[in-house]
């Protein structure tokens, strides 16, 4: 498995991913995660339109809930484009943090079974089994249109461009 270096820190300590890195113009690549009503959820089942991916290290944390959050509100704009958040959360963890914050607009969903979307998209990180920040999208032939990998996990995504790269697609 390929592993990258120098390319995320957290709190400036720099980190190694595993996988891949996607990039724009590549075809998305299958991957296997659980909902958190315990079903198994991948790439098909994101449906054939606009898709917006948000990964998070960890949804019990206040930067991943400003963009669980963020991107919550966004969903409930974008109906035509699914959003989803992924991260190495339990599926009972999901589940409640859903309940309690009223995440409606979107789906949340958890690689922790075996890490398939972290090191298919290049998003894994080695040293802490989570997945580093960022955005992917979609277009409706699940060719990748827009990635980012935040350079620093403690900070958010560039939500505005990511937004208007979907808008594109629409």
């Amino acid at each position: 498995m390929e592993k990258r270096t120098d390319v995320i820190t957290m709190k400036g300590n720099p980190l190694t991913l595993v996988g891949k890195e996607i990039k724009v113009g590549d075809k998305a690549p299958d991957f296997s995660v659980v909902t958190k009503e315990l079903k198994s959820y991948s790439l098909n089942d994101l449906g054939s339109g606009v898709k917006l991916i948000s990964v998070v290290p960890s949804i019990d944390t206040g930067v991943c809930d400003l963009q669980t959050m963020h991107f919550n509100d966004e969903a409930a704009k974008l109906k035509e484009v699914t959003i989803v958040t992924i991260s190495m959360d339990l599926p009972f963890a999901l589940d409640r943090y859903c309940a309690a914050k009223a995440v409606e607009q979107l789906k949340t969903l958890s690689d922790h079974r075996n890490a398939s979307f972290g090191e298919n998209y290049g998003f894994l990180i080695e040293e802490l089994r989570l997945l580093t920040r960022g955005v992917v999208i979609l277009d409706k032939d699940n060719i990748v249109r827009y990635v980012e990998y935040v350079p620093e996990v403690t900070n958010q995504p560039d939500y505005n461009q990511a937004l208007e790269e979907v808008k594109k697609l629409l």
